[in-house]
């Protein structure tokens, strides 16, 4: 019964595809979209009352359940919002079609237990987001952007095919429960490989250091796809590491792969969001630091807190990609209340009324395991107080106590919700505290919120004006990805658009060789 799920959106991209009229094919998506709920309700339904089978093509796992019910709500959301948005745009059915297909896909790979039939869903989901990403084909940024995106996919999905060919030879089985059921304490090498693969597919799908850069490039996208991106198909690198969980957390290479590449990325990429003026760029950025976060969470065993990263950041960045039209009210509101600089005074006393009340939440809700989340919560919450008291009318002492104290039991109480209804599935594999691993993500978020105070508080000092140029520049990392992709796949605008954009040349040479040949 699975199956129809993402048959219904195929069949629906399908039609939309074939329809010659705007309002049939908006007619058409949304008719699927309202549908999609009735049908999810009896696939969990059935999901309730069967025991899973190891050797179904589709499997009814916990986190693939909470997965397709973010999909069909965000498929719900995005629908809804396109009715507006695409009215009047050119080759409407076309951008129906394209984002039911990708729909669909994601909804095959989310309920897949066939490592090849994942697989061949995780490869539609990319070929359905180029067309997606190529709307605007005039958009020679857009273009350059979505071949870059299109040749790291090809090597995500080569990576993913290997590593699943090892874990088949290894145990002589396609099927993903059977298989993740089957992994001992003991890794073989070919399992080590296949570890170290999947970690690679995740970072690249996560856009990841230093392949990042695809990602705050195609900004130039419909805005609805923009939401799709960053609020859904970006996550499925976590849904991923998530999936394997049982095999990654035992390799220690793989796991140090995901510390090391997603704690660089977490701590550059927020502090790179800062130097940003373009809305979409800068929550682009803020994507690419929380998947490094949420790779972190899961590198240090935090299984539970991972789900709940991936489920609310899902949430929170397709509204805040469909409500970026705002942003500029936002921006003349934070320009007429500006804070002051906040003294060693208050940043000491935030910082101890911080700790005070996130050691309080960690010792009521039973806490064990690393203690980084629990650090970074803190640092969050004295940057908060130090605001909240340095601005002409101080936030008074008892508001921030019951603002501190509600966020960090809502913290600790979401992780405690989702560990007790994780339990018994891979919630167990908690990390351990002070380890190796602990300890370099704490220093991450040490360093993350040392040099985010400096850049917003004391810019005038010449190594952070210094340092501020250079994440102005992105660290200068996407610069190399950039003339690769130039050399391998030339951009070349159609023939239409050639006179209509005969200036580009003048600011992007690189792409005038293309259009040449």
């Amino acid at each position: 019964m699975t199956f129809l799920l993402p048959a219904l959106f195929a069949v629906s991209g399908i039609l939309c595809g074939l329809s010659r009229l705007e309002r049939h094919a908006a007619c058409i998506a949304l008719w699927s979209v309202r549908s999609a709920p009735l049908l999810l309700l009896g696939i969990l339904s059935s999901w309730l009352v069967t025991t899973p089978d190891p050797q179904a093509a589709f499997h009814g796992s916990l986190l693939s359940a909470l997965m397709l019910i973010l999909v069909v709500f965000m498929a719900w959301v995005l629908v809804q919002f396109s009715q507006h948005y695409m009215k009047g745009e050119q080759r409407v059915a076309q951008y129906y079609r394209w984002l039911m297909l990708t729909l669909a896909a994601v909804t095959l790979t989310l309920s897949s237990n066939h490592l090849l039939s994942f697989w061949i869903g995780w490869v539609g989901i990319s070929l359905g987001l180029h067309f997606l990403l190529t709307f605007y084909p005039e958009r020679p940024r857009a273009i350059l952007a979505a071949h870059k995106k299109f040749i790291l996919a090809r090597v995500a999905e080569l990576s993913l095919l290997v590593a699943f060919a090892l874990l088949y030879w290894e145990h002589q089985t396609w099927y993903l429960l059977e298989l993740m059921s089957d992994i001992d304490d003991a890794l073989s090498w070919s399992e080590q490989i296949a570890a170290c693969l999947i970690a690679v597919a995740a970072l690249m799908k996560c856009a990841q250091l230093p392949v990042h850069g695809w990602l705050m490039q195609v900004v130039e996208a419909p805005t609805p796809i923009s939401a799709l991106l960053h609020a859904g198909i970006i996550n499925l690198g976590g849904y991923l590491v998530l999936t394997f969980y049982p095999l990654l957390h035992l390799s220690h290479s793989a796991t140090w792969l995901l510390l090391i590449v997603a704690g660089f990325t977490t701590l550059f990429s927020a502090l790179i969001m800062t130097t940003r003026i373009s809305v979409k760029v800068r929550l682009a950025w803020s994507t690419s630091a929380q998947m490094g976060l949420m790779l972190l969470e899961c590198a240090l065993g935090l299984y539970e807190l991972a789900v709940l990263h991936l489920l609310t950041h899902s949430v929170y960045k397709a509204h805040a990609f469909l409500n970026s039209s705002s942003a500029v009210q936002e921006f003349i509101t934070r320009r007429a209340a500006p804070d002051d600089t906040p003294t060693p005074i208050i940043w000491l006393s935030a910082f101890l009324f911080s700790a005070i009340t996130v050691i309080f939440s960690a010792l009521f809700w039973h806490y064990q395991g690393p203690m980084s989340p629990w650090l970074l919560m803190a640092l969050a919450l004295t940057i908060l107080v130090a605001q909240g008291r340095s601005i002409p009318k101080p936030v008074p002492w008892p508001r921030l106590l019951m603002l501190t104290f509600g966020l960090s039991l809502l913290y600790g109480g979401l992780k405690t919700a989702l560990g007790w209804l994780f339990h018994g599935h891979i919630a167990s594999h908690t990390g351990i505290p002070l380890s190796a691993a602990d300890l370099w993500v704490s220093g991450i978020f040490i360093s993350l919120f040392v040099l985010a105070v400096c850049l917003r508080y004391y810019a005038h000092l010449a190594w952070v004006n210094r340092f501020s140029v250079i994440l102005f520049a992105g660290l200068y990392m996407d610069e190399w990805f950039t003339k690769v992709t130039l050399k391998i796949w030339p951009v070349a605008l159609p023939a239409y658009s050639k006179a209509k954009h005969h200036g580009v040349s003048l600011l992007f040479p690189n792409l005038s060789k293309g259009w040449k040949k």
